[in-house]
């Protein structure tokens, strides 16, 4: 559980910032079109709303100058110009990608190879384009490759029990550090307010499976929202109702880690193997009833 508590903060912060989401389906490919920065806290506002402005006319001068300045590529690759001056997007060569300080930049890739850092990884993807090898090759987990056990029935049936107490005191924690920094919406936070005020409540911490069922059981509504809110939060590239595995990566590799039960879980939501997992889906991973879910509660 301590574990979980970790990732709970890290979640919570605004610093937690490292890209590690691949940038296409796993079945269609995205062409070049660029991708959001992926991999921070779901609800983290965008690095961009605290950028200077800029004076148009100068921005327009510095545009003509080099095409590349607002031509952006997704993960990868990077924008170059052609005879013609027009900009480009090509792989990006492994050996500028910059060297990882430490251990907890390395990333495991579906082939069970360690890479230096995310950079790393997408540039040799990218090398890999239109081979089979690269169709199948995306980003597993962070952290550097190791033996992860094999999910059992049993284990499998605690991980939602632990992942809604976790989702849970995730929105509460937010609510509690979001004086100021416009994490949750003015309507999420009068939804968690009452959660968080209720005196019924579980409070955080260790606590037994048996305890967990039983106040899932018991505070079954207080477990409503936090489900479809993090189904919202992930569902953004598109917004289209279902969670594609690029989606699922900015919860689901770090938690493989530290959660054995991580892939299995998330395969299992996906009921009819179309590798999309819609928010009916979702909601029944964590049981919640088809007559409690409300796609306006992801908004």
């Amino acid at each position: 559980m301590r574990v979980w508590i970790v990732f709970l903060l890290c979640l919570a912060g605004q610093a937690f910032t490292a890209s590690i989401t691949e940038e296409e389906p796993i079945i269609d490919d995205v062409g070049e079109e660029a991708q959001p920065e992926v991999g921070v806290n779901p609800v983290q506002v965008e690095t961009g709303d605290f950028d200077e402005a800029i004076d148009v006319e100068e921005e327009e001068e510095v545009t003509a100058e080099n095409p590349c300045l607002n031509h952006h590529c997704k993960k990868g690759k990077v924008c170059e110009v052609d005879e013609e001056n027009t900009p480009m997007c090509v792989c990006q060569d492994p050996t500028t990608c910059s060297s990882a300080i430490g251990e907890f930049e390395h990333v495991c890739a579906t082939d069970n190879t360690t890479y230096d850092s995310s950079c790393h990884f997408f540039a040799q993807k990218c090398s890999l384009e239109g081979t089979k090898k690269g169709h199948k090759l995306h980003l597993d987990y962070i952290g550097p490759c190791k033996f992860i056990e094999a999910c059992m029935d049993a284990e499998l049936n605690e991980f939602p029990l632990r992942m809604r107490d976790w989702l849970k005191n995730v929105l509460v924690t937010l609510y509690e550090r979001d004086e100021e920094n416009n994490l949750l919406t003015e309507k999420q936070k009068l939804r968690v307010k009452k959660i968080y005020e209720n005196e019924k409540r579980l409070q955080a911490g260790e606590h037994s499976l048996d305890l967990l069922a039983h106040d899932f059981d018991k505070n079954y509504n207080m477990y409503i929202f936090p489900v479809h809110w993090q189904f919202g939060q992930l569902d953004q590239h598109p917004v289209d109702g279902f969670l594609s595995h690029t989606e699922l990566a900015p919860l689901r590799a770090p938690l493989i880690p530290m959660e054995h039960c991580t892939t299995r879980f998330f395969e299992q939501c996906d009921a009819d193997n179309d590798k999309y997992i819609a928010l009916e889906e979702w909601a029944n991973c964590f049981s919640i009833k088809e007559q409690y879910v409300d796609k306006d509660l992801v908004i």
